[in-house]
């Protein structure tokens, strides 16, 4: 499957249709199982045009398996739901048995993890609202065993249809996305940014918005750990992710033609 779009932005790397299946593709790239790995490392892969998925033992972080689908993972976060809430805030440290916990899981962890588990990402100010953002993600259990991240030059028509479409961004092109996301719309709120993991605006939050009656695009990476990982995948600082439901990917590729693609203020940030 072609783009228009891509070829409109001079898109760089290659969008990536995500779906969820019965099996991997053959040689597709996964986590082995148990072994710690960072969902958009596999996404980056399939931008650079080999396809790359898991399953639910092998997405790699809980974060991951909640962003792709695989229900609410935080409850098998070392220390459980409390320790993630930990985790993401204040930090383990200081907690009743933390210390205990951290010695634990010390021969499985690196120095950064293990530093982030007793002090904190310091993402949010408090573990209950970390709770509170749990609560507020679109947690979902999908009925495929296995989420695939496929370039989408490679998904054919007649096969099974990707859920969501995933752009890696300059500034220039995530502004191109979102005017074509509301070209076409009334109302002027056609792109969203939620506060969540990169995988999680490229997984549950767009599949949430496919289920909507009026789905919006989703933009992302602005999860600091998420950049610091696709900076070393695809080797550019400005990146960000534009993921959008597949009803809204084929209602914006159908506005490419006549739109502002084709006059000289676009072709001038080309």
């Amino acid at each position: 499957m072609e783009s228009r779009i891509a070829e409109a932005v001079n898109l760089k790397h290659h969008p990536v249709a995500l779906s969820w299946r019965d099996e991997m593709p053959p040689g597709a790239l996964q986590f082995k199982e148990g072994r710690w790995g960072c969902v958009m490392w596999l996404a980056a892969h399939a931008a650079k045009g080999k396809p790359a998925g898991c399953g639910a033992k092998t997405f790699g972080c809980v974060g991951g398996g909640v962003g792709l689908g695989f229900g609410n993972q935080y409850v098998n976060f070392p220390g459980g739901l409390a320790g993630f809430c930990h985790f993401l805030s204040s930090g383990n440290a200081s907690r009743e048995g933390g210390k205990d916990l951290a010695e634990s899981i010390e021969p499985f962890v690196t120095a950064e993890t293990m530093d982030n588990f007793l002090q904190g990402e310091r993402y949010l100010k408090s573990p209950d609202l970390v709770e509170c953002f749990i609560d507020n993600l679109p947690i979902i259990e999908k009925d495929k065993p296995f989420a695939v991240f496929t370039p989408l030059k490679d998904v054919t028509e007649g096969a099974q249809e990707p859920e969501v479409i995933i752009f890696f961004v300059n500034p220039d092109q995530f502004s191109a996305l979102l005017v074509l996301a509301n070209y076409g719309r009334i109302g002027n709120e056609n792109v969203i940014i939620p506060f969540a993991a990169g995988c999680q605006t490229i997984g549950i939050y767009p599949l949430r918005e496919g289920r909507s009656d009026k789905p919006r695009a989703v933009a992302g990476l602005t999860d600091l750990s998420a950049r610091v990982h696709i900076r070393r995948q695809l080797g550019d600082p400005d990146m960000m992710t534009f993921a959008m439901p597949l009803s809204l990917f084929l209602e914006m590729e159908e506005n490419v033609a006549g739109s502002f693609l084709e006059r000289p203020t676009w072709k001038s940030l080309l």
